[in-house]
């Protein structure tokens, strides 16, 4: 049966996997926080150092000055730290903040708004990767091949009654059109109010995610005038998850879609062309009554 298949796929490979995969990031989070969070602070007390400082010579400010304050300013930014705001702004190395760190890592998004600066962490990144993206990919490779013995009963179709085709195409519908609320609509409608973003905005950002292209220029989380709640960018880390594993699950789809609707085209177009030179049914040759042999779905299948 292709649900026992199924079923044992995700029992035998994939929950052990998936296991894996969610302690191996709970992993690095930890391992993140605990050897960025404190340079973080370092950097933000010397960024306010700065500022101060900035202000009580702004009356004499000279060239030189301006230079070495933007210097100060970008080298925060390099290491994460928004100078915008102050020292109570949230840490980009707190649980939450690692965890969706480590999530970009293995993902292979890599948005560039924030990466290790110390040599302890970016040595660390590099090995947590090294293992990290393999396993990711193994992850969703399995997750994949978990449906297959699903789809195994769609590609035999035509030989199921017209009913058990009409729920299999309502029930691919169904998933289809939740996956897509799920994981493209409501998120960015999340993120854009959350952000105050336009929802054009927040899909821009989701697709950028999702496709692990990440670009940077929209982040979550990262405002320092805005108050989110401590599981923000863990509950984004598990969105990114979710949304690769349902790539992952439809990406099968694709060509067998296109596969059914040409075999649809071939069978209509061919039966349209007999209808036109017989329209009784049958083809008359002299006195000889031949009958026009029926078109299957079959007669296309590959």
């Amino acid at each position: 049966m292709p649900q026992a298949r199924l079923c044992g796929c995700w029992g035998g490979r994939v929950l052990p996997l998936l296991l894996a995969h969610v302690c191996y990031l709970l992993l690095g989070a930890t391992v993140f926080q605990l050897l960025e969070k404190q340079a973080e602070a370092q950097s933000r007390d010397q960024v306010q150092f700065e500022k101060l400082r900035f202000l009580e010579n702004y009356t004499c400010l000279d060239q030189r000055a301006l230079e070495q304050f933007v210097q100060v300013i970008m080298e925060a930014w390099v290491k994460g730290v928004n100078p915008k705001g102050n020292s109570t702004n949230p840490s980009n190395w707190d649980f939450g903040s690692s965890f969706f760190f480590a999530g970009t890592v293995v993902t292979t998004i890599g948005y560039g708004n924030l990466a290790p600066s110390t040599e302890a962490g970016q040595v660390f990144c590099v090995f947590y990767a090294l293992v990290g993206i393999p396993l990711n990919v193994v992850f969703l490779n399995h997750l994949g091949a978990g449906l297959h013995g699903h789809l195994a009963t769609l590609e035999r179709w035509e030989e199921q009654p017209r009913r058990s085709q009409l729920l299999q195409i309502l029930g691919l519908a169904l998933f289809l059109t939740l996956g897509t609320l799920v994981i493209l609509i409501f998120p960015p409608m999340v993120f854009s109010h959350v952000e105050g973003w336009s929802f054009g905005e927040g899909f821009y950002f989701a697709f950028i995610t999702l496709s692990t292209i990440g670009f940077g220029d929209y982040v979550v989380g990262t405002d320092p005038s805005k108050h989110y709640i401590s599981v923000y960018r863990s509950l984004a880390a598990i969105w990114i998850l979710l949304g690769l594993a349902w790539l992952a699950l439809i990406l099968p789809l694709g060509p067998l879609l296109l596969h059914r609707c040409s075999q649809l085209w071939l069978l209509r177009l061919r039966q349209g062309c007999e209808e036109e030179a017989a329209p009784d049914g049958t083809h008359r040759e002299g006195s000889t009554a031949t009958r026009v042999t029926q078109v299957t779905p079959q007669d296309f299948l590959v």
